[in-house]
């Protein structure tokens, strides 16, 4: 058994928050910089320019990649061997994200009821994954999501006769009525199978993953190649205003699901994407 004090976890929390808000990660700030040489358009290549510009003030001056710091969404992996002492898991954590926005000067966007609007003043609740895994390890990704792309994404119940060409419709048709407002260049994260909460869960962490590497499924590999390019030949581009480079990545998960069921979440990633890990 390994013990991990709760306060230890509350300093690792509000570390992960101001980084994942002030530091973009290297994926994606690389993919900036190549698109400047593939981006057909002078504008688009212009706004691209910006991204990487706006990227390293935030780095160099701590301050937020952008004004929306996000509701914050927090995946734990833990060890079952592990045990957590001097405090409630979920306790620590939202007191890391308390400190967090509160130390990094970072917007608060959390409100404690959907009906009565009213603001928590310090960006908790957060939302919170668990998944229990062999071992001792603990690792926390800290990821803000903004709800300009946020209130973009969607999800679909298709039936199996709808199949892979239905599957990149909804795909498709997702990331077209969006338009402009997720900030593109977006990543897509797509979720397939299991029921409808499992597939908005993996198309969320589909967004975790690097941009730039492949799906280890051969199959998948060639969806999200095949949806990558209908995405870019939409003529978003970035910032909305026109060009090929509309998203950076489609990241695929799929899991299990019902014989009756296709299930189908698209979760729609910003152009900053904000997450930031480590280990206790």
């Amino acid at each position: 058994m390994r013990t991990i004090e709760a306060e230890k976890i509350t300093s690792l929390v509000e570390k992960l928050c101001i980084e994942a808000c002030c530091v973009i990660t290297d994926d994606i700030y690389s993919c900036f910089k190549n698109c400047i040489k593939t981006e057909k358009s002078a504008l688009g290549r212009e706004i691209l320019g910006t991204l990487v510009e706006n990227a390293d003030i935030a780095r160099n001056e701590q301050s937020p990649i952008c004004q929306d710091t996000g509701m914050t969404v927090v995946f734990v992996t833990m060890g079952q061997e592990v045990h957590i002492e001097g405090g409630f898991i979920e306790d620590a954590i939202n007191e890391g994200v308390r400190r967090g926005y509160t130390k990094g000067y970072l917007r608060k966007s959390v409100v404690r009821d959907p009906i009565d609007r009213v603001n928590t003043q310090d960006n908790t609740p957060a939302v919170v994954h668990y998944e229990i895994v062999p071992g001792s390890e603990f690792h926390i990704t800290v990821a803000p999501k903004g709800f300009g792309s946020e209130n973009k994404s969607g999800l679909k119940m298709l039936t199996p006769s709808q199949g892979i060409e239905g599957i990149k419709k909804f795909v498709i048709d997702t990331v077209s009525q969006g338009g402009p407002n997720p900030c593109p260049p977006i990543i897509v994260g797509i979720g397939i199978g299991g029921t409808m909460e499992r597939a908005a869960y993996m198309s969320k962490k589909a967004l975790l993953r690097p941009v730039g590497t492949e799906n280890a499924d051969e199959t998948l590999r060639g969806l999200e190649s095949e949806l990558l390019t209908a995405i870019n030949n939409l003529g978003i581009g970035p910032a909305g205003f026109g060009g090929t480079t509309t998203a950076l990545s489609v990241n695929i998960i799929t899991g299990a699901t019902h014989i009756a069921g296709l299930p189908v979440a698209v979760n729609i990633g910003c152009h900053a994407t904000r997450h930031a890990e480590g280990s206790l």
